[in-house]
């Protein structure tokens, strides 16, 4: 419901589920039986900075406030009180940085503030996960939930090291250039998902790493591929996305960007050891 810039056009299917309100009987059913059991401790998935980074004042614009509103929607329903809700985990299987060590969105370059001018933070509030967790955090208990939860952050393959890690800032005094000479995270798009080219293992699991992050965690097994690169007759019900061809050249959704996947994946779920090998060589920090 959520991997969507606002400023491109929502999907079909997500305008079902939002009108229909699956998604808040299911949630918040499986949040009230699972927190029922013993030592089941209920992290609900909300996204990331590329996805619901948008707290724009305008509301045909904004969704990360909207998303937190929506998520306050699951309190009381179908028992998920807020003692069953210990947090939120953002970047789950995915490629987002933690942090962008050489510049803000706040930058300005050559007279133009970089969050209008350059298409890849295209007016996001945010360039990491850190910054994106902790305001998601602290509006999340604005709208009702319990103090005391904590936000985990998917570190297995958002490192970004290796040759083409930028050490500095830019001194271009073209926005776009700037942005993309001084970003470690090296997508074409921040909607691309699948096995993205060039990425690396990322922290290591880590328990509270910073103030409201419960911890840094790997929940995508580093080398298990998010998708077949091309399409594979199987008898696992597996289809094919377009997101893991390479050759794809994208879509509303990511820009019309070039989908940045490596080549040559298996199925989803599978082992994908050329991937493995890269994240292994651009781990950050390094192995």
């Amino acid at each position: 419901m959520t991997n969507v810039s606002p400023r491109a056009t929502a999907t079909p299917n997500c305008d079902v589920m939002k009108q229909n309100g699956n998604y808040v009987e299911g949630i918040s059913y499986s949040i009230g039986k699972l927190g029922a059991i013993g030592n089941v401790y209920n992290y609900i998935d909300a996204g990331h900075h590329g996805w619901i980074g948008w707290g724009d004042a305008d509301p045909q614009y904004d969704n990360f406030f909207a998303a937190a509103k929506l998520f306050a929607t699951l309190l009381g329903k179908n028992g998920a009180t807020k003692d069953k809700i210990h947090g939120f985990i953002t970047n789950t299987a995915n490629f987002s940085a933690l942090e962008e060590p050489f510049w803000t969105v706040d930058d300005n370059v050559g007279g133009r503030p970089v969050k209008e001018a350059s298409k890849w933070i295209d007016w996001n509030d945010f360039n990491g996960e850190v910054g994106f967790a902790t305001a998601m955090r602290a509006e999340l208990v604005k709208q009702g939930f319990d103090s005391g939860i904590g936000m985990l952050i998917d570190t297995s393959r958002n490192g970004w090291g290796g040759p083409n890690r930028p050490t500095a800032k830019s001194t271009s005094g073209d926005p776009t250039t700037y942005v993309n000479e001084s970003r470690i995270d090296r997508r074409h798009q921040k909607g691309n998902w699948c096995n993205q080219s060039g990425a690396g293992l990322g922290e290591r699991p880590t328990a509270a790493p910073k103030p409201g992050i419960d911890a840094y965690v790997w929940i995508k097994p580093p080398g298990e591929s998010d998708g077949s690169s091309t399409q594979i007759p199987n008898d696992e019900g597996k289809g094919f996305d377009r997101m893991c061809d390479p050759t794809y050249t994208g879509n509303i959704r990511n820009g019309n960007n070039m989908s940045g996947a490596l080549a040559n994946a298996p199925l989803s779920g599978h082992w994908f050891s050329a991937q493995f090998q890269e994240l292994m060589r651009n781990a950050y920090p390094a192995l």
